[in-house]
């Protein structure tokens, strides 16, 4: 019998981390190769993690709760076939430590050795030893440590928090005398016997989180318009059955507002940018967030990336992968990733409009409507007439330091100019 590591994956190209959330499988139990064996979470998604090789759980390196670097072993799998030393298990571990600090960049040390504790009295936070490590190098105290706002579980520091916090220490000017803080508002909420007390769940605490960050970072201003439907839920009503035939899945009319947002995003790239200090980032992808709500409740944003590239069915064929995959937990890090605009469909819970919130670092947030029948003037060659048309409100969310009003409302205009001039004739 072989024994071999599982080590722990990487799930996204900025994931360096992740926390061990539940062991599906216990110690003992016969595991097959790709089956899950345990729940990780990650700054940006939960996601179970298959088994490397086939054969049994012989010993869990890692408890439930603990943060644990990419590369880290978890796990021991005892497999049929002859033991493999590994290549460099003749070599003490010291030695093998000094030899990765040698070969690597300078200040690596600080982040191999064990960091000293910087754990003020009474905080009961974990901290992964990353989050010490950086503590440690930026000269962070034990009491500043625990007053750092922490967006991982259970309100843990993340390494992302870290170096926001960092970034802006060093930005935040000097005085010689501090500055009193602004503390953030607690509200007294009364409870009463029949009340039920709820936890909120990790998921809806970073939400929670994210949401006021995004509303204390960039001020919200929010442009409306009215968007004739009509042509394209003709064309649909005309040929969802043929497509559907053609594809085996439906096309919703979620690949028509990402097409047409696609669209206007190059016509105003000024749209797709992010805010980093003084500076503006101007994004060359267009890659398109799409709101999906989960049986959870809870809301989460996975991303079409180079939307602009792909035509009406590749845009429905993500559309319906992503959003399958994600009330199904399925997403992974880089699905949630990279993401230079985002969508959300009001419209699905019969709301006419809305007030979305920018997603961070994002500067523009487009929420769609529900589409109603309702009487509109209509233009003929021998004049006006009342007709019955499909209507539809777009409701444009952006960020007020980086754009104002001229371009966000351009830029809702014109995506609902391609709403409305969408070809009847298209053929898929």
């Amino acid at each position: 019998m072989a024994s071999v590591e599982m080590l722990m994956p990487k799930m996204g190209e900025s994931i360096i981390e992740g926390t061990i959330l539940t062991w599906l499988k216990k110690e003992g139990d016969p595991i097959e190769q790709d089956e899950s064996v345990l729940e990780v979470a990650t700054d940006k998604v939960d996601t179970e993690v298959p088994a490397t090789h086939a054969g049994v759980l012989k010993k869990i390196l890692a408890k439930e709760g603990e943060v644990i670097a990419v590369g880290a072993p978890i796990a021991i799998i005892e497999t049929a076939g002859e033991e493999a030393a590994p290549a460099n298990a003749s070599k003490p571990k010291e030695e093998a430590k000094d030899e990765l600090v040698a070969a690597a960049p300078e200040k690596t040390e600080t982040l191999i050795s064990s960091p000293e504790p910087v754990v003020a009295d009474g905080d009961d936070r974990f901290y992964s030893p990353l989050v010490k490590s950086i503590a440690k190098e930026e000269g962070i105290d034990a009491s500043e440590l625990s007053k750092i706002p922490g967006t991982g579980k259970e309100g843990r520091v993340t390494k992302q928090d870290m170096l926001e916090y960092v970034k802006n220490r060093k930005a935040a000017p000097s005085a010689s005398s501090p500055s009193p803080s602004i503390a953030e508002p607690k509200v007294q909420v009364s409870v009463s016997a029949n009340d039920e007390i709820i936890e909120m769940d990790r998921m809806r605490k970073m939400i929670a989180q994210r949401m006021v960050d995004s509303k204390r970072i960039s001020p919200h201003v929010t442009s409306f318009v009215e968007a004739d439907m009509t042509n394209i839920v003709l064309w649909r009503e005309k040929n969802k059955e043929a497509y559907k035939k053609k594809y085996g899945e439906s096309i919703t009319y979620t690949p028509f507002f990402i097409e047409a947002i696609a669209k206007a995003i190059r016509d105003f790239p000024m749209i797709n940018i992010s805010v980093d200090g003084d500076r503006i980032i101007k994004k060359k992808d267009i890659n398109v967030g799409m709101a999906v709500a989960l049986p959870s409740g809870n809301l989460i944003v996975p991303i079409i990336k180079n939307a602009d590239q792909l035509n009406l069915v590749g845009i429905s064929k993500k559309v319906n992968d992503l959003a399958n995959r994600a009330r199904n937990n399925k997403l992974t890090a880089d699905d949630l990733s990279g993401g230079t605009y985002t969508v959300s469909n009001v419209g699905s819970f019969g709301n006419v409009m809305g007030t979305p919130i920018i997603p961070q670092p994002q500067v523009a947030i487009m929420a769609v409507g529900a589409i109603v029948k309702k009487p509109a003037v209509v233009e003929t060659p021998t004049g006006d007439v009342i007709a019955i048309r499909h209507k539809m409100f777009l409701s444009h969310s952006y960020d007020h330091r980086v754009v104002d009003g001229s371009l966000g409302g351009m830029f809702v205009r014109k995506v609902a100019d391609y709403l409305e001039e969408f070809d009847m004739n298209s053929s898929f």
